[in-house]
């Protein structure tokens, strides 16, 4: 076991991690918030995706140092990388504070909901394959299938002598054929992610460093990544940190009902209220469809479910 300290640049609330959503459901992938941690199970994203990980994540208070417990049989630290992007905290945050100085309804959410930071996929693999298997289907359902595929196919790591199971590794999704709930042009789906995976087309850190629009172009060629799909996985799978979603709809209307405007702003009227939250703009469209969609009693997501691709 590897033990790792962390000290957050700019404000952390493990907490309000723990909260995003619900927790860490299995939407997202493998793990559970249990009591004060939050585990992470997923596959390390490696050359040949070999291994698994388990990543505990404990913090006695918000702000402080985050306690990091990792098992894996592969290289720690792409593993502890790969947990500490999926809840942001591979980004410098000290610049957080000032956009809500700058933007009062900002600063006004950053305190009710404790500096939330995106908590984000595993990676650009387990986005896409998260996204194409909820395709046209309910989050509860998409949900039954991820757990199925991870019994089949993942890898269980024992942590305090409670067993974790991650998402099928690549190589092992592209074993399995017949799956209650996959049909036949889903799997095709799924095997052609996993194969992107295994040649690189899918390397997160590869996606982070290319223009937007190079990394939307390439995500769009893979079959069944259309272009909603290929922006909820730049976004949620890659963890960008400043950038607005161009497909959600939502933003307008939770910004309308949260600044008092009589509807939803057109563009240029959005973009002059988003140009502020700069350059967190990401973490800024979460943080308000947190806020909003909570005022509403709705789940949070990252888009309307269209049932698009």
């Amino acid at each position: 076991m590897d033990i790792s300290e962390i000290e957050p640049r700019g404000p952390f609330s493990l907490a309000a991690a723990q909260d995003f959503a619900g927790g860490f459901p299995a939407g997202i992938g493998g793990g559970a918030a249990t009591g004060t941690s939050l585990v992470m199970a997923f596959a390390v994203e490696e050359p040949g995706w070999a291994h698994g990980a388990v990543a505990e994540f404990s913090q006695p208070a918000d702000g402080a140092p985050v306690r990091v417990r990792l098992v894996t049989a592969g290289d720690p630290g792409v593993a502890l990388a790969q947990a500490l992007r999926t809840v942001s905290l591979d980004r410098d945050g000290t610049g957080w504070t000032a956009v809500g100085e700058r933007d009062p309804i900002i600063g006004g959410l950053q305190r009710d909901y404790r500096y939330l930071r995106p908590v984000c996929f595993y990676s650009a693999y387990e986005a896409a394959t998260s996204f194409v298997i909820g395709q046209r289907i309910a989050r509860t359902q998409s949900a039954r299938i991820k757990a199925r595929l991870a019994e089949l196919a993942g890898d269980r790591i024992d942590l305090d002598g409670r067993s974790f199971t991650t998402f099928p590794r690549p190589d092992r999704l592209l074993e399995l054929h017949d799956v209650p709930g996959l049909n036949a042009e889903k799997m095709t789906r799924l095997h052609g992610l996993a194969q992107a995976a295994l040649e690189g087309r899918l390397d997160t850190e590869r996606l982070r460093g290319l223009s937007t629009d190079a990394a939307l172009a390439e995500l769009r060629t893979l079959r069944g990544v259309g272009e909603f799909t290929a922006e909820a996985v730049l976004l949620r799978g890659c963890g960008i940190v400043d950038e607005v979603p161009r497909s959600d709809t939502m933003g307008p209307e939770a910004v309308a009902e949260l600044y008092g405007l009589d509807g939803p702003p057109d563009a240029a009227a959005y973009s002059s209220v988003t140009d502020g939250w700069r350059p967190y703009r990401m973490w800024a469209v979460v943080l308000v469809r947190v806020g909003w969609g909570r005022r509403q009693a709705k789940p949070v997501s990252y888009r309307r479910d269209r049932g698009r691709a």
